[in-house]
């Protein structure tokens, strides 16, 4: 039988979702709790790559297990699992889906935030970047809309990974203001390994004054990862909606 498992992350301290050999990953966390609880080796299957220190308030991965009877009548599974996990990870529910439900290519929508501070402020450092500049977000999100006008994003991939195409459709891309600084939120069917983190450090170049939105589109038109503006620090990006 095939569940979902809903569940959060802070990801400072693990070299991001999927499990690596000799590295600390999300994956073989959950994985180590759930065949504990489960008295069987499970595997898990996730929406998606988180990078190395990026964070996610909403996740879903998929397994499969025989162990019916623990799952559907032990009311405290959920309590067991978070006991075990460390406190960076919360488990929030485990639900019986179909066999075939697949928590990575069912997933519609995947939206991303990320969050700059403008304002220094010791106690936000672990879950924003502070950039002591001025940034003009009108020109900001003048830059970002033309992100609507493509699909092919290469120039704001992680070089060398194995991605079979650099397509993307980027539903919503818009900056607002918080009381700290800026947030930017983005929202696509899929996104490139790093992709985010580029593209928030070529918009903030734009609202440095550095590059111009009319730069943005030959920058994306180049397909040149050299072009793009330096990635942001994982630590303020946050995966926070996945849409089935």
């Amino acid at each position: 039988m095939r569940y979902f498992i809903h569940l959060s992350y802070k990801g400072t301290n693990y070299h991001g979702w999927q499990s690596q050999t000799n590295a600390h990953s999300v994956q073989s966390e959950l994985e180590h709790a759930l065949s504990i609880i489960l008295n069987e080796e499970i595997a898990t299957t996730g929406a998606g790559r988180t990078d190395t220190g990026v964070h996610a308030t909403n996740f879903f991965a998929h397994f499969d297990s025989q162990n019916y009877e623990t799952i559907a009548q032990d009311i405290d599974v959920v309590l067991k699992l978070n006991c075990i996990l460390t406190t960076d990870i919360c488990v929030y529910d485990i639900k019986l889906v179909a066999d075939n439900a697949h928590a990575r290519f069912d997933a519609k929508q995947r939206t991303y935030k990320y969050f700059v501070n403008t304002k220094k402020n010791p106690f936000n450092t672990e879950f924003s970047t502070y950039i002591p500049y001025a940034l003009d977000m009108d020109a900001m999100n003048e830059a970002a809309q033309i992100l609507f006008e493509y699909t092919d994003f290469m120039s704001f991939a992680k070089l060398h990974s194995q991605t079979k195409t650099n397509n993307c459709r980027i539903i919503y891309a818009k900056w607002e203001a918080t009381s700290d600084g800026l947030v930017f939120t983005i929202s696509a069917d899929r996104f490139l390994r790093n992709m985010v983190r580029a593209i928030v450090g070529t918009l903030i170049d734009v609202g440095r004054g550095k590059i111009t939105a009319n730069d943005m589109r030959q920058i994306i038109e180049q397909k040149n990862r050299g072009k793009a503006g330096t990635s942001v620090p994982a630590k303020g990006l946050f995966l926070t909606e996945i849409l089935y």
